[in-house]
């Protein structure tokens, strides 16, 4: 600095001026001086640096580095290194004119602060890219994590930023805002709830990104897109979003298919009534149907079996031998508790496909099975068309 201007007074001084003129042309020159010199440094670093550093790093096995020295943040980066070079040279500029000095100084300041800031938001939305796609209960915490660290760089920013416009220590500005902590309280209400609320679901591991969720009260039915302090975005199968906060999820109840998704098999659980007057002892006729229809041997249908014992079993064989249901999973075709509308027959049992249109497609085709032979059974299905009418099919 010193070189620089002892070159501007040597140039000033052989072109022959004198006078105050002398202080106006050195101070125009050194501010071009700086003024070119800032712009060279921020084009050497956008044209030379950066393309230097992607260039290694795209030459690394590693992704981290492609992440965290992306083109996005070395472009932010950029953007303070001019100002930098203006905050350096400041004093040589303006030595003889403290008042303008001063001024250029804190706006300066203002700006390398902020624009910190930004290359600080910046870096923490490249380091939550290294967890994207994960679905640990880890990798959502520090998500949450960096949204809280986010806030808390924008506020001590503005804090410092304050300090600098009024010329003050940000200690001290720090040092006060115990007296207002309660507005702050209130101003982050929400922020701090659904941070709490966002540790609870992601310690707990009650809730990732990507998870199939259903909370009946919000309309919310489909799959976890993105987790913040204050939203769960979730879209639902009609493509609709719906954003509900942590808080709600904390505070009510959710339910969470992750367990279905991840298991061996999607559980069906199907009641159908049967007309009590259909249920009867299995004559000769029926027997010999059945045997017909292979659906028993003659040694399997003993004297006095009821037609509905015969239908429960046949059914459960049929399930266990379907290659759509894992017979290792619990399958039972049961009774429930008798209802003036016929005898209600559940049928409980797995399938493997857990995709919910060939889910669907799979349940239909045993279903549909179940009701076609029901009639060689000799059993009816309850059917009620109105309030006064009832016919059995």
């Amino acid at each position: 600095m010193k070189t620089i201007s002892i070159y501007v007074d040597s140039l000033i001084e052989a072109s022959g001026l004198t006078g105050n003129t002398v202080t106006v042309v050195r101070h125009i020159l050194l501010v071009i001086i700086a003024v070119v010199l800032s712009a060279l440094a921020g084009i050497l670093f956008r044209k030379i640096l950066k393309p230097l550093v992607l260039k290694i790093t795209a030459k690394t096995k590693n992704t981290w580095d492609d992440i965290l020295l992306s083109d996005r943040v070395l472009t932010s980066a950029s953007q303070i290194v001019p100002a930098v070079v203006i905050w350096v040279l400041l004093p040589m500029v303006f030595s003889q004119y403290l008042v303008v000095r001063e001024v250029i100084a804190r706006i300066t300041a203002v700006y390398i602060t902020v624009m910190s800031v930004r290359l600080a938001i910046v870096l923490i939305d490249s380091l939550q890219q290294l967890g994207k796609g994960k679905r640990s209960a880890k990798h959502q915490y520090f998500h949450s994590f960096c949204g809280v660290l986010k806030i808390l760089i924008i506020f001590i920013a503005v804090i410092v930023v304050v300090a600098i416009v009024i010329n003050k220590n940000p200690a001290t500005l720090f040092a006060g805002l115990g007296a207002t902590s309660a507005i702050m309280m209130l101003v982050f209400k929400d922020t701090i709830s659904g941070l709490v609320a966002g540790i609870r679901l992601t310690s707990n591991d009650m809730l990732h990104k990507g998870d199939w969720i259903t909370v009946p009260k919000s309309g919310v039915d489909g799959n976890v897109e993105d987790i913040t302090l204050t939203t769960v975005k979730v879209r639902n199968f009609d493509n609709t979003i719906v954003t509900v906060t942590p808080q709600t999820l904390v505070d009510d109840s959710f339910q969470n298919w992750i367990g279905m998704q991840n298991s061996p098999g999607r559980r069906v659980k199907r009641r159908v009534f049967y007309d009590f007057r259909s249920i009867r002892p299995v004559d000769d006729v029926l027997k010999a149907m059945l045997i017909e229809k292979k659906y028993f041997t003659e040694k399997e249908i003993k004297p006095g079996m009821v037609n509905l014992t015969l239908f429960r079993n046949y059914v459960e064989r049929y399930l266990a031998a379907n290659p759509m249901v894992n017979a290792k999973m619990t399958l039972m075709v049961r009774q429930l508790e008798p209802t003036s509308t016929g005898l209600p027959v559940e049928f409980y049992f797995f399938v493997h496909d857990k995709e919910w249109v060939a889910y669907e497609h799979n349940l239909a085709v045993i279903m549909e099975h179940i009701y076609a032979v029901t009639p060689h059974f000799g059993l009816t299905i309850y059917q009620q068309l109105a309030a006064d009418a009832t016919v059995t099919v």
